[in-house]
């Protein structure tokens, strides 16, 4: 059975930039998926674990082994 994308033309729009099909389907099928930000906290103002479950969500490699400041990092260039 195909997986459902919760939010088609965000997967559309991702795989257009080069995305993989995986990562695509990931992001498009987050919480909130294609919803206008603004009010979350900033990354420096989270906690290191809350920053590490949002890693989680989004597929971040090697994010147990990562400080705050990595996984800041990883999470702005995902």
């Amino acid at each position: 059975m195909a997986k459902r994308i919760k939010n088609e033309e965000q997967y559309e729009t991702l795989r257009d930039k080069g995305y993989s099909q995986e990562k695509a389907a990931r992001i498009a099928n987050t919480e909130n998926s294609g919803e206008k930000g603004g009010k979350a906290e900033k990354y420096e103002e989270r906690s290191k674990e809350d920053l590490y479950e949002q890693a989680k969500k989004v597929g971040i490699e090697g994010r147990s082994k990562m400080s705050k400041e990595e996984l800041i990092k990883a999470l702005r260039n995902n």
